[in-house]
């Protein structure tokens, strides 16, 4: 498989880094980057082919979109212009754009297979989590070849319903600066309490790793192992009758809900 990235930031340097991780030849990516500085920091750190113009990567299997939603539409217009020169056949294209429908980008690279895709940051350690969905006319192959591109940075998650990609914008596209918020209210909240920054700082992360590590290994509910720690009367309830006090879950879940809303306002705005 033949990989072009059209784009060669953060999202896109992740994913190439875990293909390399993963042991997929580097000379079969290439990138298409404006930016001459991150042309060869590309080049030189991973390997792969650089190119300043879209012309050079067309005849490769697979395309991957990274550039951000605003430059999408015009990108795929000059896309589909040269498709027409391509000695390759029946191309898969895969969007890492936010919130631009995949119907939105079939429409601007006609009878093209398209899957759009919402990773999130933590694939920039190989931990992210990925959420495909496919055009109905993208092949098993070609849904085999998306796997194994985002699965190299995480695990991956392929939709029935186009519709839930709000949703998972809204929680795990998101969920990340929730996460990062909550550490930073812990680590102060330590601070308050009269540890070192230092210390407060290990304490949370820990906690935070620690914490979302049991949950994803056990086999119990996240509600049962919570309460497995919520002793009747002890410190932890206190702490738990807090956030229930101050009505936490239905403030995330108003978070999420303007996310999500956000993502969906975006895709229309954008995708026109």
């Amino acid at each position: 498989m033949q990989i072009s990235f059209i784009g060669g930031g953060n999202m896109a340097r992740a994913i190439i880094s875990g293909l390399k991780n993963h042991h997929f030849n580097m000379r079969d990516i290439s990138v298409v980057e404006p930016d001459a500085k991150k042309r060869i920091l590309l080049n030189r750190e991973l390997g792969v082919q650089v190119y300043d113009n879209i012309d050079e990567i067309l005849n490769t299997n697979t395309i991957v979109l990274a550039v951000k939603p605003q430059q999408l539409k015009d990108v795929c217009l000059k896309i589909a212009s040269l498709f027409n020169t391509s000695l390759v056949k029946n191309q898969l294209v895969i969007s890492i754009a936010a919130g631009i429908k995949s119907t939105n980008i079939a429409s601007w690279l006609p009878n093209t297979a398209v899957v759009r895709v919402m990773p999130n940051t933590p694939a920039q350690i190989q931990a992210g989590v990925s959420a495909l969905y496919a055009t109905p006319n993208v092949s098993a192959v070609q849904r085999e070849q998306a796997t194994t591109i985002l699965s190299a940075v995480g695990a991956t998650l392929w939709l029935d319903n186009e519709a839930k990609m709000d949703a998972v914008t809204a929680i795990s596209g998101s969920g990340p600066a929730y996460v990062f918020y909550l550490i930073e209210a812990l680590q102060e909240a330590a601070c308050d309490l009269g540890l070192l920054p230092d210390e407060a700082k290990l304490l949370a992360l820990q906690t935070f790793a620690g914490a979302s590590l049991l949950a994803a290994q056990s086999a119990e509910d996240v509600k049962i192992l919570r309460s497995q720690v919520t002793s009747k009367g002890g410190t932890t309830e206190q702490g738990i009758l807090a956030l229930e006090a101050a009505d936490i879950k239905s403030i995330m879940k108003r978070a999420t809900k303007a996310s999500a809303d956000k993502s969906a306002l975006l895709g229309e705005l954008l995708g026109k």
